[in-house]
């Protein structure tokens, strides 16, 4: 029997008259009989749906929903309120996996705070599509780099060198009508440290996120978090340039640092306290050396020295808007009033920034250095 064929004989025979319900008794039957081939998790949680219904019914939607490799908020009270457990053992506990399903089972632990979820991202992971936005920033960053190292001779503070700050990737206020440098800033590097830097956490965090939840909403979590970083220095630090991918990486960071300390009991990633200090330890040395940079340049220099801000507009929007997302492990987002009000604020924000790029800078008559 196909997966519609069962989903037709749930409907024509456990719920004739359409009310979106299934009694317990004859859903329990249907379950234990059926000739549909499940994950062993699949089935457990199904069991433990049903058992978990103390009015003797069970929701029609919520089975789609499970059936179809989806599962809803709704589900997951049903599970973690339930009376029944589910009875199979923890993912660590099981033995003969290959090297990629090792792999799957740590990212599970690193990124995921509850076993019911560790064991359903587990079994439901499929290669594809694979995780290749991060990768490709990262492998696109580090070419740009090398083009420019070899062209410049120089692989340290190349912000001083004329020619870099030519670039056209380069954000540069006096190029505020090239849409495109708020976000192509993020391939360009101040020199081998911020790279490697960057290049080191977004893929130790940035990849296993994807796997966990997905291209679209990393990428998007990522790229919000480069737009608030060019649009949140066009505002603060009217006349600074930006370069650097720390937005979209102090955005993956924060969310996933945020989502660890708010779910610290269940989270068991080794040594988590020791790499939460040593994460907060690296990502406030690198906002002060560019604090440094930024208004104690160690070389002369013909303008202002690339901000920092967009390592602190990239954090909040880890911290609001990634958090939310690594909190909604398999949940529709659309369906959460919190999510829409964050969807609004960075609406209201870039609306602002907007009007602030096209009007305040000769209100205010700043004086922006003359582009390169």
């Amino acid at each position: 029997m196909d997966r519609s064929s069962l989903f037709q004989l749930i409907q024509e025979q456990l719920d004739p008259e359409n009310t979106g319900f299934i009694a317990v008794e004859n859903f329990t039957s249907l379950v234990e009989h059926h000739e549909l081939q499940l994950d062993p998790s699949k089935l457990d949680m199904l069991l433990a749906l049903v058992q978990s219904n103390e009015e003797g019914q069970v929701c029609y939607q919520e089975l789609i929903e499970l059936m179809s490799s989806k599962r809803s908020s709704s589900f997951r009270r049903a599970i973690a309120n339930g009376r029944r457990t589910l009875q199979r053992e923890i993912l660590l506990d099981e033995t003969g996996l290959g090297l990629y399903k090792r792999f799957v089972r740590y990212v599970a632990y690193e990124i995921l705070p509850c076993e019911t979820d560790r064991r359903w991202y587990f079994h439901q992971n499929r290669l594809c599509p694979p995780p290749v936005f991060i990768a490709i920033v990262t492998i696109v960053q580090i070419i740009v780099f090398m083009c420019y190292g070899i062209m410049l001779n120089k692989w340290v503070l190349q912000t001083y060198q004329p020619d870099f700050m030519k670039s056209p990737l380069v954000y540069h206020p006096g190029h505020r009508a090239q849409v495109w440098r708020f976000f192509s800033y993020m391939f360009m590097h101040v020199g081998l440290e911020q790279l490697g830097f960057n290049a080191l956490l977004q893929l130790m965090i940035g990849v296993p996120l994807e796997m966990v939840h997905g291209i679209l909403r990393i990428s998007l979590l990522y790229m919000a978090g480069v737009l608030a970083g060019s649009l949140t220095v066009s505002i603060t630090d009217m006349r600074a340039p930006v370069v650097g991918g720390s937005g979209g990486v102090y955005a993956l960071c924060s969310a996933h640092l945020a989502n660890v300390v708010m779910n610290w009991a269940g989270m068991r990633c080794p040594y988590k306290l020791l790499r939460m200090i040593l994460a907060l330890v690296c990502m406030s040395s690198e906002v002060g050396r560019a604090v440094w940079l930024r208004f104690s340049p160690p070389l002369p220099s013909s303008g202002p020295q690339p901000s920092f801000m967009a390592h602190l507009s990239g954090a909040v929007v880890g911290i609001s808007m990634g958090l939310l997302i690594l909190r909604s492990y398999e949940e529709s987002l659309q369906k959460q009033c919190s999510w829409w009000v964050i969807v609004f604020s960075f609406i209201t924000f870039l609306l602002f920034a907007i009007f602030w790029n096209i009007f305040a800078y000769d209100l205010l008559g700043v004086q922006i250095p003359p582009p390169p």
